[in-house]
């Protein structure tokens, strides 16, 4: 082959390599135009949608305000969807409505099973004919004497029930404020001391903390004139055989215990007629203790 031919095939093999490059870059940019076109037609049709969403809105606006205002009865641009409502079988409306409360009828529950415990508990209990207080640090006395048996046989069927119940509540008060707080004194005593449920009182020395004895205990001076155990509002028992008579030993009875009777006032819970209703009752027992202890 010949220079000059095999010259002239580089030249129209370069000839061709450009028309290649030529078409395909074409291509490439009519490509492109193509997709720029597409997605400003898209652009533009997003535009135009929130064009009109936005106007939608605005008209749905301006025709709530008129709604609101009552410039017009109704509007033809905003319409309420009202969801078909399926219609339930009875069991289904039954557990469907379980199911939504179940944490209110659970607090229900237990609020009526506490209601039910007390309202039986209350039912059921023993009415007592007589309550004594005990208020004085002195669990032998509070707890294991036969106090209640003791203070029974001088009680009547005050509930005319048939029967005689004494109740003692004891409340071991020290006038230590932590002791007593640890172990529900205050709550007690105040629960205790403002109810017309009770006036006889057993205590020590610490009730000088409690009482104003001029004022709270009946003066026994003048009801017991020559009774060597009294000490104006107090009935002393440890020279007595009180200790003897209800279950324990002398030492367990020290020189500070007495026995008193609180006297009708208006009280946190009542009044001074269900008090002085309560001391009618109560003041017989009463007298028949200090004359039993006496002799």
């Amino acid at each position: 082959m010949s220079k000059k031919n095999h010259g002239d095939n580089d030249e129209k093999l370069h000839i061709d390599k450009n028309i290649f490059q030529m078409s395909a870059e074409a291509k490439s940019e009519e490509q492109k135009r193509i997709e720029d076109q597409h997605r400003k037609n898209a652009e533009e049709r997003q535009k135009k949608a929130e064009e009109a969403r936005d106007k939608r809105l605005e008209q749905e606006r301006l025709e709530l305000i008129r709604l609101k205002q009552g410039i017009i009865a109704e509007s033809e641009t905003i319409h309420e969807k009202h969801e078909e409502v399926p219609k339930l079988s009875l069991w289904k409306k039954i557990a469907n409505f379980f199911y939504h409360n179940k944490w209110w009828l659970g607090i229900g529950t237990f609020v009526t099973a506490v209601f039910i415990w007390l309202a039986v508990g209350y039912i059921t209990k023993p009415r007592p004919d007589i309550v004594i207080l005990v208020i004085g640090e002195n669990y032998a006395l509070g707890n294991e004497s036969t106090l209640a048996e003791y203070v029974e046989q001088f009680t009547p069927d005050n509930n005319g029930n048939g029967e005689i119940l004494a109740s003692v509540y004891y409340i071991p008060y020290t006038g230590q404020d932590q002791r007593d707080y640890a172990n529900g004194v205050p709550t007690k005593l105040t629960a205790e001391l403002q109810s017309a449920d009770n006036v006889i009182v057993f205590c020590n020395k610490t009730a000088d903390e409690i009482f104003d004895s001029d004022i709270l205990l009946t003066d026994l001076t003048g009801l017991y004139p020559d009774n060597k155990f009294v000490n104006k509002e107090r009935f002393m028992l440890s020279k007595t055989d009180f200790a003897e008579k209800i279950g324990l030993t002398k030492d367990q009875i020290t020189e500070d215990w007495f026995i008193a009777i609180r006297n009708p006032i208006k009280l946190l819970y009542d009044d001074k007629d269900d008090m002085q209703e309560r001391y009618d009752k109560d003041f017989p027992v009463f007298d028949a203790i200090i004359n039993d202890l006496s002799k």
